[in-house]
């Protein structure tokens, strides 16, 4: 008779700790799914704000790219001579740092 006492006690305490750890990790969960919502909320706001610089910074290139392509149609003939000047120039300082190491004016010379 005493064993089964003891044996419903032990079987009554162990529904209580079943029942506290129950509440125990419902409590868990809750605060989880709370901070898991305040972390989505968080994210969802640094993605707004990476949108909105995104678009603004494409706003601006492409109001860049207009005012370039406005002048460039305006001033066709500055637009050539700038780009010829600049292949002109480019050219130049090509040749003038190739023959400066070389003592022997032909390229093939190097080769006999």
């Amino acid at each position: 008779m005493a064993d089964t006492v003891k044996a419903e006690d032990v079987q009554e305490t162990m529904k209580k700790q079943i029942a506290e750890l129950r509440r125990e990790m419902n409590k868990i969960n809750k605060a989880l799914a709370e901070r898991a919502e305040e972390v989505a909320e968080q994210a969802s706001g640094w993605y707004e704000a990476a949108s909105d610089r995104a678009s603004r910074t494409a706003q601006q290139l492409k109001t860049g790219a207009r005012s370039v392509s406005e002048t460039v149609q305006n001033n066709p003939g500055t637009v050539s001579s700038a780009l010829v000047l600049g292949g002109a120039i480019g050219l130049l300082v090509g040749m003038m740092i190739g023959q400066s190491g070389s003592r022997e004016r032909d390229w093939y010379s190097r080769w006999r």
